[in-house]
This record gives C-alpha cells, sequence and structure tokens, in this order.
C-alpha cells in the first residue's frame, strides 16, 4: 500500500501537537518533517528540540528530511531527538557513505534526496546502503510549489534503479503532490508520497486523506 507522509511544514506552528494528532486519526502512515537551515535552503524551520517535543506526543514514524549543509555533523542530535528516518541531501554532504552509514549505526533508516536538477546517476553507488531515496519533485525551500512534471521521467528511472539493484528500498516524492497527481506519481513507482499544503491547507483533513487513499485504490 502507498504510504501518505502529511509534510507538517504548511500545518499551524503553534499547534503541532494537534496538527500531528488529526493526520494521525484520519491514516497518516509517517509524518515528514521538514528541517531548513537558511542556507541550502532559503527558510528556517524545525530543530531537534522541537522534534524532540512533538515526538513524546505520539508514536507515529519522523520522516525527518534534512534540508542543512554539512548534515553529517548533526545527525546524532536528530537521531535523539526521536527521528525514524534521517534524510540527507546529495547536494549537501561531501561524505555520503560516512552520513549513511553514522545514521544507520544509531538505528535511524538512513534516506537520500535528489533535487530536480540532480542527476539520479548521483545515488547509483550508495543505492544498496540506504533505505530511502527522495525525489524532490519541487526545488526545496518552500511549501505550496507546483509539481515539476518531467520529474516523473526520474521517478521512473529511479524505481528501475531499485528494483534492479535494490529492492529493499523505499521510494519517497515531496513537492506538489495533489489530489490531481497521486495516482500518476504513485504509478510511476513512489512508495511514499509527501503532502503537505493538499492536506493541511484543505477544510477536512481526514476527508483528504480519504480521498487520497480512494483515489490511490487502497480502500
Amino acid at each position: 500500500m502507498t504510504k501518505i507522509a502529511p509534510s507538517i511544514l504548511s500545518a499551524d506552528f503553534g499547534n503541532l501537537a494537534g496538527e500531528i494528532h488529526a493526520v494521525e486519526a484520519a491514516g497518516a502512515d509517517l509524518i515528514h518533517v521538514d528541517v531548513m537551515d537558511g542556507k541550502f535552503v532559503p527558510n528556517l524551520t524545525f530543530g531537534p528540540p522541537v522534534i524532540a517535543s512533538i515526538r513524546k506526543t505520539t508514536d507515529i514514524p519522523f520522516d525527518v528530511h534534512l534540508m542543512i549543509e554539512t548534515p553529517g555533523r548533526y545527525i546524532g542530535e536528530y537521531a535523539d531527538a526521536g527521528s525514524d528516518f534521517i534524510t540527507v541531501h546529495v547536494e549537501a554532504e561531501r561524505h555520503l557513505h560516512r552520513t549513511v552509514h553514522s545514521i544507520k549505526e544509531r538505528g535511524v533508516k538512513a534516506g537520500v534526496s535528489l533535487n530536480p536538477a540532480t542527476p539520479l546517476d548521483q545515488i547509483e553507488e550508495i543505492i544498496g546502503d540506504i533505505d530511502l531515496l527522495l525525489i524532490m519533485s519541487v526545488n526545496p525551500g518552500f511549501g505550496g510549489q507546483t509539481f515539476i512534471e518531467n520529474t516523473l521521467r526520474k521517478i521512473e528511472r529511479a524505481r528501475a534503479l531499485i528494483d534492479k539493484e535494490a529492492p529493499h528500498v523505499l521510494l519517497e516524492v515531496d513537492g506538489g503532490v495533489t489530489l490531481e497527481n497521486i495516482a500518476t506519481i504513485r504509478d510511476a513507482g513512489a512508495d511514499i508520497l509527501v503532502a503537505g499544503s493538499s492536506i493541511f491547507r484543505s477544510n477536512d483533513y481526514g476527508h483528504t486523506i480519504r480521498e487520497m487513499r480512494r483515489i490511490l485504490g487502497d480502500q
């Protein structure tokens, strides 16, 4: 079954625990936590203390996406805060193999992400070591962007690579995921769909997630 991961980048920051409980009750599979440092991407968001605080309120898996420079320096802090997945960007980490194994040594699943303009071959040498591959379908840093259509071809190629070289790897897609395109993205090969504004800016989170499930044929 395709997993749905609401991104709390679009949630009410003043009521994060309540927002998480609402989408968890609606059937979300993971919570996607976008960490931004104002350097690798323009905006600033959550740090380890916030993650540790909301971790106390729920057992749902936290899918923590580090959009920060030199993420290898901070793996321990994010692991200790309660991350279940930690994903780092190829573009931000010079020693990717070391960082991936640092994540796994802490008992956390390791992910690697590619920006829209970064070619898929950047992860070919690490694909067997990771647990998750995140394809960005918008340029990271802002919520509410429109899906970049030509990333569908990258998703399809990523699916083929995973099926051939590392069938255990989950393929995640983040950016511009809506009710109108989720089936197309799933059909291209995605295992996990990250959705922010399409869920948290809707009038009824539960209805939106249930409608996603219906479109995907999961209920």
